[in-house]
């Protein structure tokens, strides 16, 4: 006789069962596997070794040279990206009815594509160290960036998203890019174009979107956004341009908000904490919020002071 447990583990399958049936989206089973999270993220470690050679010791191979390390990093790489690439090509419209030759032989073009963009990607990342490290009074030496600056990684990571975003590889990116931001904090949507000399400071909390454009030598702090206008279009934006052109030399302080897809803001400009544009800002500008007003309220014997925050040039909110 099944036990009172038994059956009520009877009944909620059941029930279960039976709401499946409900033709919700959460009930489609697809005909082809998902991406498998675990190696997409074990991709993306693996690519982080090849990118600093000298940082992060390879302990999988017992290896004595670069070069032989390097080769079986790649080759691991090669082997388990095109599998995972060939899953999700079936996402895109192009591939949803292509046979099985066809999605390997794709597969096997876009990563070789993706992977002879690795130069490039070790060219752009050892600018964002410098940016870094000339832009971070705090900042001992290079590997203490390197090691555990987490505005480096999540920038790094979009790095490598963002090639295979451009060569419209589904899901794989966004995986790659959300797996950063749970660990750092920083939202970075692998459609997002960055320039040279990138450097986010603490990081927390800022929110990068997809078709925002950043110049060289940008430097952006904690809490900061790159948003659209709105969204309450929702897919009938798709692939319109919805996030801020930020330009060369653009510094942006804790808090500030930047939006809309008509919003440039031009070169040289520093936009202090907490300021929120919806409309472009021309070369050279200096954007802050109204001078602050203070409150001191002690206690019941005292009367409340109040007093405006000055703006001091040599502080111009450095932080």
């Amino acid at each position: 006789m099944a036990s009172e447990m038994e059956k009520k583990i009877d009944h909620l399958v059941g029930k279960l069962i039976d709401d499946y049936q409900e033709g919700k989206v959460i009930d489609k089973i697809k005909n082809f596997e998902h991406p498998n999270r675990e190696k997409v993220v074990d991709i993306l470690e693996k690519l982080q070794k090849i990118i600093y050679p000298g940082y992060y010791r390879n302990n999988t191979y017992k290896t004595y040279t670069v070069r032989n390390s390097i080769t079986m990093l790649l080759e691991d790489v090669i082997y388990n990206l095109k599998a995972q690439i060939g899953i999700v090509l079936k996402y895109s419209p192009q591939y949803e009815h292509a046979d099985a030759e066809t999605i390997t032989l794709a597969a096997d073009h876009i990563t070789f594509s993706f992977l002879d963009k690795l130069p490039k990607v070790r060219e752009y990342i050892e600018t964002d160290v410098q940016a870094a490290f000339d832009g971070d009074p705090a900042a001992y030496n290079k590997d203490e960036i390197i090691c555990t600056y987490p505005g480096l990684y999540a920038t790094m990571t979009n790095r490598i998203a963002h090639e295979l975003y451009l060569l419209e590889v589904p899901l794989i990116p966004r995986i790659m890019t959300e797996h950063a931001h749970s660990i750092t904090g920083i939202d970075i949507h692998p459609g997002t174009t960055i320039g040279k000399n990138f450097f986010i400071d603490h990081g927390t909390g800022v929110v990068i979107g997809e078709t925002t454009v950043i110049g060289d030598n940008v430097k952006i702090y904690q809490g900061v956004t790159l948003g659209a206008l709105s969204t309450r279009g929702g897919q009938s934006l798709k692939n319109v341009k919805r996030h801020p052109t930020i330009s060369d030399n653009v510094t942006i302080y804790s808090g500030a908000s930047i939006l809309g897809g008509d919003t440039v803001v031009g070169k040289g400009v520093v936009i202090g904490g907490n300021a929120f544009i919806t409309t472009s800002i021309p070369e050279g500008a200096r954007v802050s919020v109204k001078s602050q007003e203070l409150t001191y309220n002690y206690d019941s014997t005292h009367p409340i002071e109040r007093k405006e925050v000055e703006m001091d040039e040599s502080w111009f909110y450095t932080i």
